[in-house]
């Protein structure tokens, strides 16, 4: 009896292994069925992605006109008042009713 099951181990081992791997290959944390989602992920991901290089972009063209190459003194000090909303002892301030409700 002993003797007819030790012919048969290797191929039941084998089987059990192609069994084990077939279904980790299909359910898997990197299985075929969750590739639709990976792929979604993805998407997601790159449209962020292309969201921030965009922001990045914007934020690298305003800190190249705050250089001291590229932008006037006269109008970082003009901007600066202006939003700050501060003026000079020899400035004169005329606020429009319809800018500045």
């Amino acid at each position: 009896m002993f003797f007819s099951l030790k012919t048969y181990m290797p191929t039941a081992a084998l089987a059990f292994f192609i069994v084990f791997f077939t279904v980790h290959d299909l359910t898997g944390e990197r299985g075929i069925l969750l590739a639709h989602q990976r792929r979604e992920a993805l998407i997601e991901k790159q449209q962020q992605l292309d969201g921030l290089q965009a922001e990045r972009a914007a934020l690298e063209l305003k800190a190249h006109f705050l250089r001291d190459g590229s932008l006037s003194l006269d109008l970082l000090e003009e901007r600066a008042h202006e939003a700050l909303g501060f003026i000079g002892s020899g400035d004169y301030v005329i606020r429009d009713p319809a800018v500045h409700g």
